[in-house]
């Protein structure tokens, strides 16, 4: 299993958000080659701006594996967690972050750098292109 294949789930949970009429941000968390977490962001459904995908994965990944800290886990997810996500991951002390696109303005590199747990690793530009564009297509549509 390769962070292109665990990608790919997630960029299908962003499909999923996108055909909801949510902001189309998919994630999945592994631990072991396996996914035990798949979510995407549910703002608009549940009428709750902390219904971000990874709050989402992180809640259910915690539930599956029976406690809180996912140090021996990794998100894979199609946009760059926000502060309030890396925050969340931060304290779940999540082993490894994947993400697609870049967020300029809102991610948490910008902003909260620290944020997350300092033995945690972060690889970025993974489907880079294709999750851009699902924003891309999202954004145009909406106006």
């Amino acid at each position: 299993m390769t962070d292109q294949y665990f990608m790919q789930q997630a960029f299908k949970e962003a499909c999923y958000a996108f055909e909801k009429g949510e902001i189309p941000v998919g994630a999945v968390i592994v631990c072991e080659d396996t996914i035990v977490a798949r979510a995407h962001n549910l703002t608009e459904s549940l009428t709750d701006v902390t219904a971000h995908a990874e709050m989402q994965a992180i809640t259910s990944a915690a539930s599956y594996l029976g406690g809180k800290y996912l140090n021996n886990c990794t998100l894979y997810v199609t946009l760059e967690p926000c502060v309030m996500c890396a925050g969340a991951l931060g304290w779940a002390q999540i082993g490894r972050i994947v993400f697609g696109a870049k967020d300029e303005k809102g991610g948490f590199r910008r902003f909260a750098p620290q944020s997350i747990h300092p033995k945690t690793l972060v690889v970025s530009g993974v489907m880079e292109k294709e999750c851009s564009e699902i924003l891309k297509r999202f954004f145009a549509k909406k106006r």
